[in-house]
This record gives C-alpha cells, structure tokens and sequence, in this order.
C-alpha cells in the first residue's frame, strides 16, 4: 500500500462489525445489568429494613442539601466527604503542567462564548486516554456548593437512605488505525483497522465501610489485514468486579481490603498500568489491602494476572503469582516518592511460554524487583529520577538486571504553555547466553506504549533510549504533544524486544550493529466538551543500522484518530 492510499475506509468492517456485535451483546448487557440490579435491590433492601416509620420516629436530617464548598455533607456517623478513598493519579513521566489561566477549556465553551477565568472542576483530565481506573475517578466535588452543573449528575453519588450512595458510569471509544510495515512484519504488510469500546460500571458504597464495585467491557477489532493482537478483543467480559472491606483506621487514615477482579496503576506505570492504549486494558485477580493518608499511601498485594479470551469470560492464569508492597511518599504538594518491592513467579515450562507468549523472559522464573522514584516540579523546572533493580531465578540462571529512568524538563512563561523535556531511559540486556546468568530486564506489566513510542516497537528491555518532548497548548483545550527517540541496543546480541514485551528479532553474532532506529511521534487531542475528546496522532520510525540488515526496506509508521466520551 503507498502513501496515498492512507485513509481506505470500507463499509464491509462495518457489516463484519454489525455480525459480531448481535452475538455477544446480549450476554454483555445481561452480565452489567445482574450486578448493576444486584448492587440496587441489596442497597433498596437495606434501606428498607432500616427506615423507621414516620409516626414512630422523627427521620434523620436531609443529607441531599448542599453544603458550602470544602465541609462534608452530614451522614449519621462516617464523612461521605472521603468515599470513596480515591487514590489520586501518580505523576507519569515526562509529565504536563496543564495551563491555569483565563480562556476557552473546551471547544463548547469557545463555541459558547464561556471563557472561563481558571480550569473547570472536572473529574476526568482533559485527554481521550485516560489509565485511571473508573474507581478511582472522584466525583465527591458534587457535594460542595456551587460546583457546575452537568448532564450526568443525577447518576453519580445517589443517596438510598442515610448511608448509601450508588453511582453509574460509562465509557466508549472508537478508534481508526493505519498501519505501514505493521509490526515490523517481514512480508511489509500494512494494515487498517478499527476498533471499537465499551464500559459500564456501577459503585455502590454502604457509609466508608463496605464497597461493591463492577465493570464490564465490550471490545471490538474489526477490518484488519493481519491477524488481530489478543490486546484487540474481548467480548462481552467483565474489567472490575470486588469489594472493598474497611477493617481498621490507623493515624487518621483508613485501611481497606480489596478482593477480586481490578485493574492496578502505580508509581510512573513503567512496572504496573492499567495500559489504556490497548483496546482490552489490563486487569488481575486477587487480594490488596491499601492504607491510604494526606502524606502516605501504602499498598500490598497477591494477584494472578487475567488471561484475555475474546469470546469466554476471562480467566486468572494459574500458573502466574505477582506480589507486593508500594508505598508512596507525598512531603509536600506537587513532589512524590515511591519506593517499592516486587515479585513474580511464573511457573511456566519455558518451552510452553514462548508458544504462549514470544517472550523468553517469561517462564520458569522466579524474579524480584526492587525500586524506588523521585518525581515533582521546583515551579516550572520539572523533574524524575527512577532506579529498578531485578534479581532471582530465571531457567535455572540467576537474574541481575536494572534499568533507569531520567528526566529534566522546563516550562517557559511564555503564550501556549511551551514545555520540554529531555530524558534518558536504559534497561539492560544479556551480553551472553552461556555465563548461568541472566541480565535482561523485565518490565512486567507496563505502560510502555507511553514512554517507548507509540509505534510500540521498542519495550523496556535491553535497550537505550535517549528521547525528547516538546508540548504546546495552542488553545487550553487543544493539546499538542511532540517526542523524539533514538533507540540503541543495550547489547547487540540480546533481542530486539517490543512494547509488549516479546522478543521480536536477534541477530546473535551481533554484527548488525547496535542501532534500532529514531522514532518521531506527534499527537494533537481536541477537548471538544466535559465527557468527549479527538485524538489524532501520527508516528513514523527511520531504520537504524540494526533494522536495515533484520528487516531491509521496512519503512514503518502509524496514523490513528480515536473519539472518545465518558460519562
């Protein structure tokens, strides 16, 4: 396919699509609507168990009042103020300071006239992805005075008697992709695409002391010419489904118990993310338990990833264990520190999981990793700093790998809130395949689409990666996001391992040389209102010396529009 043929829409995906969707749609609806009708006919039981008759006893004082901006509402004996413990969104890398003055922060409001003297309060940031978990999106500004009105209120934080709030929320997104030489694939197949998604969940929380939280998801690939990624599809299934237990407070802070199915995000997402660019998301199974104060959140955990089946309900891998303990440090507003201690087994044959997966990282492994990062912003300088290092078992060798990642930025205080960075990422590499040990860093579960390039040919393994950033806010509602990489091999006869982790090609005389190639990446997002965004984004990798003699002529770029509404 040549450069002119870009944006070949067809309508047979769309028909593909239409085949696909009556299939499952049901069983999809009929899961939501059973928890969504299970959370509702428990809260209204309760509550009718427990109201007293009118003659009998005086009702409580209303509690759906407003009350003035930064007090609680009253609710008999806990502070609705802080339900949920939101767990507020961790600074990633190469993070933005959004702007902060007068002007338009929607195309609604210029196209309304509503310049605005300051941001708006919102509950979700103003970009089409979003790795924040639709648990911890805080709606509590609905029950200070004065705050704006919206569309969706009536269905966000519904009191069913004195002490329980219910709420519904939901997202979808369709997304258009073109892809040259995708995947890097010998053959130089390109491939377009679409895809479509669907979330629906419903929070019900009894005072601070109880929480049933579900979610399911609907994803849909369709139109493609290779073979859709499993991260494409999944079929009517469910994302979240657990309950939050409040068992003690300690040093005026609560501390919960969390089993059953939940996404997981922490720290810069280099370890662990939700991994919102995929079209499935990421979610595990298990038991947290998590302790949450103004100054320090604390998290341990035991999970089994889920194993994504697009027509069956997902399952947890069996044959995965993934624990441990994150804590983040917040001495003063705007700097964090997380410090943390994580393991993996995996008790796949290795054999097994290079059929299952392509990574000969994964399999017979035992492997422990221990970190730490500095993050925040000194006014408009900005700045991270994270150190990894893994160690354990991997097929009988012993592990010891690292990986850091560095960063300095500067806003300038000049119109359209110009920001760079630059930054230096590496993560090691096995110079030898017969010493008994293993030095390839694993990344585990990762956001790497954000840090690595959006092409997501390059993962965080044996690899450097010397990058830049360059931001605009033309318009406070437009986003402009620009980024340069050179990728280098951290050991020329190690493999070339991709965003998800797989390794992709080797060339173990190392006589390719050491150079992947220079990615440039270009994103613009267009907040058109309080729930919807457009995102258009186009990537292009130049072949370094190291992908001209593995994949000669390849010429590999990305172009994809994605709309996006939450509610």
């Amino acid at each position: 396919m040549n450069s002119s043929s870009i944006f070949p829409f067809s309508a047979k995906p769309f028909a593909e699509l239409k085949v696909h969707w009556v299939k499952s749609w049901q069983k999809w609806l009929l899961t939501v609507s059973l928890c969504c009708l299970g959370m509702m006919c428990l809260a209204f039981q309760v509550q009718a168990q427990t109201q007293a008759p009118a003659n009998t006893n005086p009702p409580a004082a209303a509690t759906t009042a407003a009350t003035p901006a930064g007090t609680s509402a009253p609710s008999g004996d806990y502070d609705r103020s802080k339900v949920p413990p939101v767990t507020a969104a961790s600074r990633p890398g190469s993070f933005l300071l959004p702007p902060t003055g007068p002007g338009y922060y929607s195309l609604w409001d210029l196209i309304t006239g509503n310049k605005r003297e300051k941001p708006p309060v919102a509950p979700y940031a103003p970009f089409a992805l979003l790795t924040t978990p639709a648990y911890d999106i805080d709606f509590r500004y609905l029950d200070t005075a004065g705050h704006e009105k919206d569309f969706f209120d009536p269905v966000k934080r519904m009191d069913l008697g004195n002490d329980w709030l219910l709420s519904f929320g939901g997202n979808f997104w369709y997304r258009y992709t073109h892809e040259t030489d995708s995947r890097l694939n010998a053959a130089g197949t390109n491939n377009d695409f679409h895809m479509l998604r669907t979330r629906f969940h419903a929070d019900l929380w009894y005072k601070d002391k109880v929480r049933l939280f579900a979610e399911g998801i609907d994803a849909r690939a369709f139109g493609s010419e290779l073979p859709p990624l499993v991260t494409d599809r999944n079929h009517a299934d469910i994302l979240n489904l657990f309950t939050d237990i409040k068992i003690a407070s300690v040093n005026n802070g609560p501390v919960y118990v969390r089993v059953g199915r939940q996404e997981m995000l922490y720290g810069s997402q280099r370890l662990i993310s939700t991994l919102d660019w995929v079209n499935t998301r990421r979610s595990f199974q298990g038991v947290k338990a998590f302790w949450r104060t103004p100054t320090w959140d604390v998290d341990a955990f035991w999970m089994r990833p889920m194993v994504i089946e697009k027509g069956n309900v997902d399952n947890w891998d069996t044959q995965q264990n993934f624990y441990g303990l994150w804590a983040t440090n917040k001495p003063k507003p705007g700097h964090l520190i997380d410090l943390y201690f994580l393991s993996l087994d995996n008790n796949r044959n290795l054999s097994s999981a290079n059929v299952l997966t392509g990574n000969i990282l994964q399999g017979n492994s035992n492997l422990h990793t221990l970190g730490g990062r500095l993050v925040g912003n000194f006014d408009n300088l900005l700045y991270e700093l994270e150190g990894m290092y893994q160690f354990g078992q991997r097929s009988n060798l012993d592990v010891s790998a690292f990986a850091v990642a560095s960063g300095v930025g500067y806003r300038l205080p000049l119109p359209m809130n110009p920001q760079a960075w630059i930054r230096y990422d590496f993560a090691s590499g096995d110079s030898k395949s017969n010493d008994g040990r293993s030095n390839t860093f694993n990344q585990l579960f990762p956001f790497g689409h954000y840090y690595m390039g959006f092409l997501d040919r390059v993962g965080r393994q044996n690899i450097h990666d010397i990058n830049a950033q360059f931001t605009l806010h033309p318009m406070p509602w437009v986003t402009f996001i620009s980024q340069y990489h050179r990728f280098y091999l951290a050991n020329n006869t190690d493999y070339l391992y991709n965003a998800a982790g797989l390794a992709t090609m080797r060339d173990p005389t190392g006589q390719s040389g050491s150079h992947v190639g220079d990615e440039i990446d270009f994103r613009a997002n267009f907040h058109v209102s309080r729930h919807q965004d457009v995102l258009v984004g186009y990537s292009k990798l130049f072949s370094g010396n190291y992908l001209e003699k593995q994949r000669p002529g390849i010429s590999a770029d990305l172009f994809y529009v994605q709309y996006n509404i939450r509610f």
